[in-house]
């Protein structure tokens, strides 16, 4: 089932920065969130929250591994799973209040429909070539770094298998009506509009 989090979202102003060495509170979200659409990249699950052209310090897995990989052309940040719970939230507001370009955003749900979604599902082969490409390259690289950024591509490979489609159709649900399904509701075919 989906769970939103954009409550966590607007509730997080005064929540410390996760793993930063000082006790310093993220504050209000639109002064970091800035990121635009038009910028996203297509790698992105659906969802409130992408990465739109954002730094490539590689900082985002260190905060957000469960939610962030890298992509391979620039060392751009994208949310490959979006937040499950408060504390995911708070690690991918982290990740965004730390990138300097401020071009994470939470704004995805003004912007996505079904429709939208049934699209980028469709162009999963796509996505699953890139994961390959880049995890194999990755995974063999001298630098740390990089052997690290291919275990997130292997997760984000496990998900697209297992569990990205059921989120899909969730969040699908969620678009249509904005609310979870009642007992007896079926969620919306990927596959068709």
């Amino acid at each position: 089932m989906y769970w939103d989090p954009l409550p966590t979202v607007a509730d997080s102003a005064d929540v410390f920065i996760a793993n930063y060495p000082d006790s310093r509170e993220l504050g209000p979200p639109e002064a970091y969130l800035r990121g635009e659409w038009a910028n996203r990249d297509w790698r992105n699950v659906p969802g409130p929250f992408y990465g739109a052209q954002t730094d490539s310090c590689w900082m985002g897995r260190e905060i957000a591994p469960s939610n962030v990989v890298y992509e391979d052309e620039y060392g751009s940040e994208i949310v490959f799973r979006q937040p499950r719970d408060a504390a995911e939230v708070h690690l991918v507001l982290s990740a965004g209040w730390n990138d300097p370009f401020v071009a994470y955003a939470c704004d995805g749900d003004q912007h996505w429909t079904l429709s939208l979604v049934r699209e980028w599902w469709a162009d999963r082969a796509r996505l699953a070539g890139w994961i390959g490409a880049a995890e194999r390259t990755w995974s063999v690289s001298e630098r740390a770094d990089e052997r690290e950024a291919a275990s997130g591509l292997r997760e984000y490979a496990r998900y697209l298998d297992d569990g990205l489609e059921a989120y899909l159709r969730g969040y699908g649900f969620w678009l249509e009506h904005r609310r979870a399904p009642r007992t007896g509701e079926s969620l919306p075919d990927l596959g068709r509009d």
